[in-house]
C-alpha cells in the first residue's frame, strides 16, 4: 500500500507500508492491504505506521482527513 501523510507545510511521509493505525474522530482504526474505500475525519492523536521493513513510525496529528482508495492512503493532517 502507498501511504502519503501531508501537512500544510510539507510531506511528512511517502512510501509503501504494511499497516496504518489512525485516530478517527469516532475511534481509532487500522488499515491493511485491500481495505474497503473510505473517507474519515481524524482527531488529535498519533498515526502509527508499519513500513515494508517492519519498522514502526509515529506521526502526531492535531486532526485532519484520511482517504483510502485502491491500496492508496492519503492523510491530510494538521
Amino acid at each position: 500500500m502507498l501511504l502519503e501523510i501531508i501537512t500544510p507545510d510539507k510531506k511528512l511521509f511517502s512510501g509503501e507500508v504494511k499497516s496504518v493505525k489512525l485516530p478517527g474522530s469516532a475511534g481509532s482504526f487500522g488499515v491493511l492491504k485491500n481495505h474497503a474505500p473510505l473517507i474519515s475525519s481524524l482527531k488529535k492523536g498519533v498515526v502509527k505506521v508499519v513500513d515494508e521493513q517492519k519498522q514502526t513510525h509515529s506521526f502526531p496529528v492535531k486532526g485532519g482527513v484520511v482517504e483510502v482508495l485502491k491500496n492508496k492512503i492519503i492523510v491530510l493532517a494538521e
